[in-house]
């Protein structure tokens, strides 16, 4: 009798096993004992040689790596990799994400030794193109649209390109953010105009050290420590008028802005609590470098004899002040998709997802909730807008709710804090800091609960209560039919 099955698509291979005949209607099949009637076929299992194994482990730890050094979660990285290996024939893998490596197994039965693969995730920037053409290739392999071969060509194709804009776009681009923001909390046109020129310097010099490959944790010392030094050489030479909170906030916006607080959280959530330690570790560090700055900059203008410069008083929420607010969310948050190379497709959505966002903020501070609730709300209309919008416009759900939250983030409470601290010598500003701190983890939490919220939505579920696996920030929402314990 005849053994055989075919082989995974893209494999082109016809396995066949070893058979002898047996006693009693048995036959041997391997060594093993297989019972089956004259007129039955009986099909085993086909596995593909161990070049094969190693060369689709290969290309799925590839695509887990471009998910997440462009700031995607493990679980979308480990749901990514499974339905890789599934669509091409490995029949069990087992894959272990933490923040620095990707690790895959491929278990091949009881008579052959698994065969594990190890990919190192080295560098870590944002380029959303990247990451969508990734999600799209994914998308093609699951559907069984493309062979292996050629799934690893285009790839290569994706990793080596070019970013979509020049540098200078996404210099100009995180000018043109740092100057919507201040205008967001608050500041008049000169001093939109001095934060676009202030955060574009930074940019430039940030630019420049890290060619000098500088760690990034003194990056966002000279970051904090120029911006702030920056804003008060301008009050102190006459050139603006006005207190520089604002200026000082929307620079300490921008720095923080390219930090994976949304992963971070959903890591958290979805129990890859080794990859969230991780990630929370580098949060800490850029930021306990970005309050270095700032505090070393604030406490050399004093050492210097500069007067003290009071910090501006916060706007109290106006229904008035609600439509230049939401615009100039929109363009922030669009801009930062600019600055992290989102398709133009994704601009739109990233605008509209940041405006919802700072609208559904400003509506509730108006009716008395707190800063925290209003921002988790918040969050969470940004998460469910943009994981139902994103799926229908074939983009990352990542792009919308990053891009989305960046008019939120407490750059101006951050900046209160450390001048507390640092100049004013007041303990208040450790519990100002906090507050920062839980703003901070209700944005990561309410878009990621957003988020799952959206999927039933998005995937044509007609009862909420269907059981889902998490929320899915990129790769395929519905991986693989294997159930994951």
């Amino acid at each position: 009798m005849r053994f055989a099955r075919r082989a995974p698509f893209g494999l082109g291979r016809l396995v066949e096993g070893r058979e002898k005949p047996g006693v009693n209607g048995n036959t041997q099949l391997n060594g093993h004992s297989v019972h089956h009637s004259e007129s039955t076929a009986v099909y085993g299992p086909a596995l593909p040689e161990e070049r094969t194994v190693h060369f689709v482990l290969d290309l799925a730890l590839r695509i887990g790596e471009v998910q997440m050094a462009s700031g995607a979660g493990a679980a979308d990285a480990t749901a990514t990799i499974l339905a890789v290996s599934a669509a091409y024939g490995l029949p069990h893998c087992e894959v272990d994400v933490i923040f620095t490596s990707i690790t895959v197994a491929c278990q091949r039965g009881t008579d052959e030794a698994p065969i594990t693969s190890l990919r190192v995730v080295r560098s870590r920037g944002l380029d959303y193109t990247r990451l969508a053409d990734v999600e799209t290739l994914v998308q093609r392999i699951t559907a069984r649209r493309v062979d292996v071969l050629a799934a690893r060509a285009e790839l290569e194709r994706i990793t080596t390109a070019p970013h979509p804009y020049p540098r200078w776009a996404a210099t100009l681009a995180f000018a043109g953010m740092a100057a919507a923001i201040t205008v967001l909390i608050g500041g008049a046109a000169p001093m939109a105009a001095a934060a676009a020129v202030v955060t574009a310097l930074v940019d430039r010099v940030g630019r420049l050290l890290n060619r000098r490959a500088l760690p990034f944790f003194f990056q966002q010392v000279v970051g904090g420590a120029l911006a702030t030094g920056a804003a008060l050489a301008l009050i102190a030479s006459g050139v603006l008028t006005a207190k520089p909170t604002v200026l000082v906030a929307a620079t300490i916006t921008v720095l923080l802005s390219g930090l994976s607080v949304v992963s971070t959280v959903q890591d958290a959530i979805t129990g890859y609590n080794v990859t969230a330690a991780g990630r929370m570790m580098e949060i800490s560090l850029m930021t306990a470098g970005l309050i270095t700055g700032v505090v070393l900059a604030l406490n050399t203008a004093i050492w210097l004899g500069m007067a003290y410069t009071p910090l501006a008083d916060p706007l109290p929420p106006s229904a008035f002040r609600l439509p230049v607010q939401t615009i100039a969310a929109a363009a922030s948050a669009g801009l930062f998709a600019l600055a992290s190379y989102a398709k133009p497709r994704a601009l739109l959505v990233a605008s509209v997802a940041g405006g919802v966002g700072a609208a559904t903020y400003g509506a509730l501070t108006l009716t008395g909730s707190g800063t925290i609730a209003a921002s988790a709300i918040a969050a969470v209309v940004i998460g469910f807008a943009g994981g139902v919008i994103s799926r229908r416009f074939r983009m990352p759900p990542l792009v919308v709710a990053v891009s989305g939250l960046v008019p939120l983030l407490p750059g101006l409470t951050i900046y209160r804090a450390l001048y507390e601290l640092a100049v004013l010598r007041d303990i208040s500003g450790l519990p100002t800091l906090m507050l920062a701190a839980a703003i901070a983890l209700a944005l990561a939490a309410g878009v990621v609960l957003g988020e799952y919220l959206a999927q039933p939505v998005r995937s044509g579920l007609s009862r909420l209560e269907r059981k889902l696996a998490g929320p899915r920030m990129s790769g395929p929402l519905r991986p693989t039919e294997r159930r994951l314990e």
